[in-house]
């Protein structure tokens, strides 16, 4: 099995190993250019030798692995052979087999799912423990004996405290979660995960798993993860990069849309109607509707001839391109080349010869009637008609879709001038990008990973769809934690809207990095949401919940934080979004510097985060703030991984109050 000091030195082997691979790697990019055999392939290939080079290069440094098999006499493929297992594959000395398998080798699935029950041929599971880069501990699980438990590293692995960015989870997989990062490349899956569950670490543990066994088919369409917010997406960057993924896009839906600048804003009953379903129907009216029926013919000069492409016939290519359901843009494409290819028959019965020049200054001759017909045309324009209201002849693209009430939300008040002087909302965005998906598709991605989906809007469901038309989901949310007006009440509704609608719905229920004592607390408003999820079980008994009266929120708050700093971890000081400059403003006057340890966060920026120690100040605020109040106060109280304290000097909601709240 190997002795601590065996395995220290088995640690330098490896760092050897990785420093040969950096080594090979910057020869081979010297050498490349002239080992391909034509332009192509050697720009091709230097692309490849050159991404190898700079991503062994870039290797955060860390432990080079975190786990350990040995295989027992009666494995029939593995049989007496022990394996390291890592983040990355470290190649052995002289083509020999590696010193350390990657956590998405086929073997080393059985690290996570191998048990007493199930040994998978494993006799001996070895956990290491790390202070740094340094290995300090190991401990065995002895599978060939039924022994079976995680022990003291994997427990302190999981409760380790929060500073800095989101850490992987390759050591602590459980067997629910392996299983959904290993699902195929062409399923699509929903994850429901409780707070503190690692549905977000699932997910992009599924993306690094995915482009380690089909990364041919994903470097065409590549792979996409949507976050809510920046905050987010600043969290858990670090967390493919360690995993040797950094071609990965990670953005908002928000970055993703943008074409036009946000300097609007919508009210409530407005932001409603453009954000539902129905507005898809309106939109594609309003597209279509500049597409006119012919009613002369379309005719053009060729020298002594005039050529005709008559009123039935160019009906019949514009009913033809309806019909086929063609992006818009296309559809104009289509009827333009079988004009063209009308007056060319035409002419070559006529003996012309109809050579390229010819045919492109028919073309253009051509383009002015036909553009008449089937216009070209801008998502900003389509959009600037709807929103200005009906035409002066009284077509509506919004009438028999929309209510009375609903139409008059979504119509400008004062409609400016012009398409230019105009002023967007974020819901205008996410409209303007399902115009833009009817005149022409956008990019696909080869699989797609949502997080925090309960939160989208039938609209924006639409735009995920549409770039994963050809590709897969990952869907993570938390019905629980929908805080929008439009926020999911059912995971196959939702599921429907993003194009997949045969997609598995799977809840993960058991809270790794939420303790108990929070989780318990956070139950209590489950039947408040109103909403159909399990309550969450926590994998960890431990954690504390202070409920405390004070008369003055500030000063409540400070105190909470001066004490906070007496224990090891991250702060978070979560309030109603409102009152977070102000708390912000009295700590930094008490002396504290924001951030670093402490961060202070308006509840609506929360959603995702987590923190070893909170502060929830002022829940009845956070409770109020919103349609959806409860809702945000559940996520602000899930985000405490150690310790919770509760701060409020108005009366507590009715759902949160507890008996054995102190002062």
């Amino acid at each position: 099995m190997g002795t601590l000091d065996e395995e220290r030195a088995y640690v330098e082997r490896c760092r050897a190993g990785l420093r040969r691979m950096l080594e090979g790697a910057r020869d081979n990019v010297i050498v490349g250019e002239s080992v391909a055999g034509d332009r192509y392939s050697a720009e091709r290939l230097g692309r490849h030798l050159k991404s190898l080079a700079k991503e062994l290069s870039e290797e955060p440094e860390g432990p080079p692995f975190f786990g350990r098999l040995d295989f027992g006499q009666d494995s029939a493929e593995h049989r007496g052979r022990a394996y390291h297992i890592g983040r990355r594959h470290i190649a052995g000395e002289h083509g020999g087999p590696p010193v350390v398998v990657d956590w998405r080798a086929p073997v080393a699935r059985a690290f996570y799912r191998a048990g007493a029950r199930d040994p998978q041929g494993v006799a001996v599971r070895r956990r290491f423990g790390w202070s740094g880069t340094t290995l300090t501990s190991y401990e065995d699980e002895r599978l060939d004996q039924g022994e079976e438990g995680g022990g003291q590293l994997l427990a302190a692995e999981i409760e380790r405290p929060r500073v800095g960015p989101m850490r992987d989870i390759v050591a602590t997989i459980q067997p629910e979660q392996d299983d959904l990062v290993r699902a195929g490349l062409d399923v699509s899956v929903c994850v429901q995960g409780a707070p503190g569950t690692g549905k977000t670490a699932v997910g992009l543990h599924r993306a690094a798993y995915l482009l380690y066994a089909h990364r041919r088919r994903l470097e065409r369409g590549g792979v996409l993860v949507l976050g809510p917010n920046r905050a987010f997406l600043g969290y858990i960057s670090a967390v493919l990069p360690a995993l040797g993924e950094v071609d990965v896009e990670q953005t908002t839906l928000e970055r993703l849309l943008a074409t036009v600048p946000v300097t609007a804003a919508d009210g409530e009953e407005a932001a409603a109607v453009k954000h539902d379903a129905r507005m898809a129907e309106v939109l594609r009216r309003a597209l279509y509707g500049r597409v006119r029926e012919p009613v002369e013919p379309v005719a053009v000069a060729d020298g002594s001839y005039r050529w005709r492409v008559q009123v039935d016939e160019l009906r019949r290519i514009v009913e033809d391109a309806r019909r086929a359901s063609l992006p818009y843009g296309v559809g104009r494409e289509r009827v333009h080349a079988r004009a063209l290819a009308a007056v060319r028959r035409q002419a070559e019965a006529r003996g012309v010869n109809a050579t390229a020049a010819w045919t492109r200054k028919t073309a253009r001759a051509l383009a002015p009637a036909l553009d008449a017909l089937w216009p070209p045309v801008k998502p900003v324009e389509v959009l600037y008609e709807v929103l200005r209201g009906p035409a002066e002849d009284g077509a509506d693209p919004a009438r028999g879709v929309l209510t009375g009430a609903e139409r008059a939300a979504i119509t400008w008040a004062r409609p400016p001038r012009s398409v230019r002087s105009a002023r967007w909302t974020a819901a205008d965005v996410v409209l303007l990008d399902e115009i833009a998906g009817l005149v022409e598709r956008p990019r696909g991605y080869g699989h797609v990973i949502v997080d925090e989906a309960q939160d989208l809007s039938p609209m924006e469901c639409r735009a995920v769809a549409r770039r994963s038309e050809h590709g897969s989901l990952t869907v993570l949310g938390d019905l629980a934690q929908g805080t929008t007006l439009w926020a999911a009440a059912s995971w196959p509704e939702r599921m429907a809207l993003l194009g997949k609608p045969g997609g598995e719905v799977v809840a993960l229920t058991t809270g790794f990095r939420v303790p108990g004592a929070v989780v318990e607390l956070a139950n209590g408003l489950l039947e408040a949401l109103e909403v159909d999820v399990p309550p969450t079980r926590s994998y960890r008994p431990d954690g504390r919940v202070r409920v405390s009266a004070v008369e003055e929120l500030g000063k409540g708050v400070v105190a909470a934080v001066r004490e906070a700093y007496g224990f090891e971890g991250s702060i978070g000081v979560i309030a109603a979004d409102p009152g977070a400059g102000e708390l912000a403003a009295a700590l930094r006057d008490e002396g504290f510097d924001l951030g670093g340890r402490l961060s202070v966060v308006g509840a609506s920026l929360v959603k995702g985060l987590e923190y070893d120690h909170v502060v929830v100040a002022e829940p009845a605020a956070i409770a109020e703030g919103e349609r959806r109040g409860l809702n945000r106060l559940y996520v602000a109280l899930t985000r405490a991984v150690s310790r919770l304290d509760v701060v409020h000097a108005r009366p507590l909601p009715p759902q949160l109050a507890r008996p054995d709240a102190t002062g």
